[in-house]
This record gives C-alpha cells, sequence and structure tokens, in this order.
C-alpha cells in the first residue's frame, strides 16, 4: 500500500491504472464510427465546460470525445459538484451535432445516453443497471438503490455536449454520500475502465444511430419503450419539487413522447413534467426514487 504521504503521481494507486489513449483510439476510432477524435486529460475542473467551450470556438464537433482521469469541479443538474477520486471512475463528455434532427427532440439526448450508458454497463460490467429520471444511473449495493452515475447535457456550438461521470472503483470510505454506489461496491465482474468506457460508447453509437434514422422519434426508435423499462421511477410515487417552492405528488406512471416524466395525481389528472422544470425528484416520503 502506498504510504498516505507519498508523493503522488499517475500509478500512486496500481488497483487504478492510467487510461490507454492509444488502445482507445485504436478500438474507438474507424472511418465508419460515430467517434471521430479522442483526447484524454490528467485532470481538468469539468469536461463538460471544456468540451462546451470547444463546440462553441468550432474546435470540437460531431464524435470528439474527452475524458478526463480526474475533474476537480465535476457538474450535475442545477450545478451540482460531482467529485471522486482520480482514476476511480470514467469522466467523459461527447459531443453531438443532431442538426438535421427537429431540435424539440434534441431533449432526448441525455436520456438516450441514460440507456446507452446503462446498457452499455450491465453488459460490461455484469450489473444490474437502472435510470433514475431524468438524469441518474443506479445499481444496488447490499439490496439498497445507489447512485453510481450521472448525465449533463448542454446546448453548445452547433450541437449538444453530454456528460458522464460513472464511480466505478470507489470504495465504500471513498462515497461523497450515502445514497451513493459505484459498480465495484455493486459486485461488478470487471471493473478495467478500458473495457467499460468502449462498451458504453459503443452503446451510445448504436443508440444514437437508430434514434437519427427514426428522425429523431424516440417511440419509432425504440427509445422511449427503452428508457421506460429501464426507470427505476416509475410505478412509484415521487414528489417534485418545482421552482418557486411548489411541489407536485403523484404516481409516475409514464415516460411520454416528450421525454417528460408523467405524474398522476390525487385529484385524477395526469401532469407531464420537464426535467427543466425540476429542482428536486423524491420518493414521497423524501427517498431515493
Amino acid at each position: 500500500m502506498t504510504p498516505p504521504d507519498a508523493p503522488h503521481n499517475r500509478w500512486s494507486d496500481l488497483d487504478r491504472p492510467p487510461l490507454n489513449v492509444t488502445a482507445l483510439r485504436r478500438g474507438l476510432l474507424r472511418p465508419d464510427a460515430l467517434w471521430t477524435s479522442l483526447e484524454v486529460v490528467e485532470s481538468t475542473g469539468s469536461t463538460n465546460t471544456d468540451l462546451a467551450g470547444q463546440a462553441r470556438d468550432g474546435a470540437a464537433g460531431e464524435g470528439t470525445v474527452l475524458v478526463a482521469e480526474e475533474q476537480t469541479a465535476g457538474r450535475g443538474r442545477l450545478e451540482r459538484t460531482w467529485t471522486a477520486p482520480p482514476r476511480s471512475g470514467l469522466f467523459f463528455s461527447v459531443c453531438l451535432e443532431p442538426g438535421d434532427i427537429p431540435v424539440e427532440r434534441w431533449g432526448w439526448v441525455p436520456l438516450l445516453a441514460g440507456v446507452a450508458a446503462a446498457t452499455g454497463l450491465a453488459k460490461s460490467a455484469g450489473v444490474d443497471m437502472s435510470l433514475k429520471w431524468p438524469n441518474d444511473l443506479l445499481v444496488a449495493v447490499d439490496g439498497e438503490e445507489r447512485k453510481t452515475g450521472g448525465i449533463l447535457g448542454e446546448f453548445a456550438g452547433n450541437g449538444i455536449v453530454v456528460g458522464l461521470g460513472i464511480n466505478v472503483s470507489l470504495r465504500a470510505d471513498e462515497l461523497p454520500a450515502p445514497t451513493a454506489g459505484s459498480l465495484a461496491l455493486a459486485g461488478a465482474v470487471s471493473t478495467d475502465r478500458e473495457t467499460l468506457l468502449r462498451a458504453v460508447l459503443r452503446s451510445l453509437e448504436d443508440w444514437y444511430g437508430r434514434w437519427r434514422a427514426a428522425d429523431g422519434d424516440a417511440a419509432a426508435s425504440g427509445l422511449q419503450a427503452a428508457y421506460a423499462a429501464g426507470c427505476a421511477t416509475l410505478d412509484r410515487t415521487v414528489r417534485a419539487e418545482l421552482p418557486g417552492g411548489a411541489s407536485l405528488v403523484g404516481e409516475a406512471v409514464a415516460i411520454d413522447g416528450d421525454g417528460r416524466l408523467v405524474l398522476s395525481t390525487e385529484d385524477g389528472l395526469q401532469r407531464p413534467v420537464s426535467a427543466g422544470d425540476i429542482v428536486h425528484l423524491r420518493g414521497a416520503a423524501g427517498g431515493l426514487t
């Protein structure tokens, strides 16, 4: 074990080797592939901030991938922070430019990334994954649902930058909150980050291709059904805390064609709620949905 006062270097934790960018490029950057460039940086504040800036400057476009071994100022929805030890997870952003798709359908892209990540990780890590609407990846740790990943999408340049943060090898004493988890704690058969990253990016390429081929129609592409099938929020009573202090309680009954969560309220109405309207989404008793 490395002494606590030993100088930090990229090999200081032998259980967490650095990513091999050459191998990743060889496996992902093909002439007919979605992914056109892939960079790995040792540390950055936020891959989403960096890649969105590049997209606005015209330095990044469709298929650009930026990966960080460590994020010091990672962001989730509503500017929540996302931090983890170096090389303990996957911290990356991708740039997508679905310019031929009606812009009102672009809101499906972060949900698409959730389906893709859950699918890719389930296959490569051998862990059951579920989705908490709109942007969390869940695993079971000791029989409890725990958040192991988050997704953030933002418009930038001619497209949308989607960032993913996934806890891979975090140990129990490293978790940032009691509701957090990791693939390792969920019993993953593999925590090799290169294997996992390739699986997620290939799954994202597949789902993005299906969605584009269907002109962004979530139902026709199978995306809407796939999200609903993996969504742990459905069939639960939840409370949506809205901007301005208002709240809405109801049973989550569906994901509609616009990617909104449909709540069936006590007054018998069905109310769709969009991700942009939500401040918090909780179980009616305050727990994780």
